[in-house]
């Protein structure tokens, strides 16, 4: 069986197993997974790019339609 690699954490830097075992890889923990995925959801992290034209800036949240729910 082969060994496997260390990588570190892309949030924390610890070093994490690289093997199907470790189920939050490349994270070494569900915090780290979770305050990382925060971080791309309140657009924290973003990649970088040039603006598309005539795309909103933010999107407006979905509401319903008169009367439905």
């Amino acid at each position: 069986m082969a060994s496997s690699r260390a990588v570190p954490c892309p949030h924390c830097g610890a070093l994490v197993a690289w093997s199907s075992e470790n189920r939050f890889r490349p994270f070494c923990s569900e915090r780290c997974k979770m305050v990382d995925l925060g971080a791309w959801l309140t657009e924290q992290h973003a990649i970088p790019g040039e603006p598309v034209e005539g795309a909103p800036e933010a999107a407006a949240p979905a509401t319903p339609a008169d009367g439905q729910r």
